[in-house]
């Protein structure tokens, strides 16, 4: 099926490894030219030459979204090179600081909500205007079933990611009338690297939680995106998607 993406520039926060890297070989599929973007140099190299070894076109370009400057270089290289961003997914996050809000540090609070939803804040605003000067753009950003319904120990988390699925609601409005959709994916437990440095009595009790007994492969939830970055999704917009194997039901 034709998703009527090609040669549009996509752009794929934190696509250096995991959920990103499929992300970006996805859209890479259907013709789109894939700016490849993390702090991880090494990430990048590897997943750009993936991309443009199998047939597509990638470039990759190291930043921190928590740094404005960095991204406002980013993105006007890529005007440079290609054109303006047709498409954008905030997919880079931090998750590595659980504990109780009495014991959570400060720093590592401040430093979530600068990367998860500051960062977030950084990249789509600089990437906006663009987008309404076309009269064109997607963006999808990748949320938190933490973020919808709260995460024991992920204060920070849970409330980085509600604050990106707010933000995108206001995307969507701000960018109807330029033909511009914003959505936010509230994920669940996914099978990447990090899931699995979860202890193993953790993740059989977050399986077991979820109607369908297992995590998301990274390609089940990186499809979702696909489609909300497509012209077959334009008139979905200021949604949260739930791709979450039903972790977010009632279940016994």
């Amino acid at each position: 099926m034709d998703l009527g993406i090609k040669d549009k520039v996509a752009l794929v926060t934190g696509s250096g490894r995991g959920l990103g890297k499929v992300i970006a070989m996805k859209l890479a599929d259907e013709g789109c030219r894939v700016v490849v973007s993390d702090v991880d140099e090494e990430g990048i190299e590897q997943v750009t030459k993936e991309i443009n070894g199998s047939g597509g076109v990638a470039v990759g370009i190291k930043c921190d979204i928590s740094n404005p400057v960095e991204v406002d270089s980013l993105v006007k290289k890529v005007s440079s090179d290609w054109k303006g961003v047709d498409i954008l997914v905030n997919n880079a996050a931090v998750l590595d600081n659980l504990a109780p809000i009495e014991k959570m540090k400060d720093k590592l609070w401040l430093r979530d909500i600068m990367i998860n939803l500051t960062g977030t804040y950084y990249v789509t605003k600089a990437c906006f205007s663009g987008m309404k000067e076309q009269k064109w753009g997607r963006i999808v950003s990748m949320s938190s079933v933490a973020g919808a319904m709260g995460g024991f120990g992920q204060a920070s988390y849970s409330a980085s990611k509600g604050g990106v699925t707010s933000l995108m609601k206001t995307l969507s409005l701000e960018g109807g009338r330029f033909n511009i959709t914003a959505n936010s994916i509230i994920g669940g437990i996914i099978r990447t690297d990090a899931y699995d440095i979860i202890r193993e009595d953790m993740r059989k009790r977050l399986e077991k939680r979820t109607v369908l007994n297992r995590p998301a492969k990274p390609s089940e939830v990186a499809d979702v995106i696909v489609y909300l970055c497509s012209e077959k999704a334009s008139y979905v917009t200021g949604n949260e998607i739930y791709v979450t194997g039903g972790i977010q039901l009632f279940t016994f």
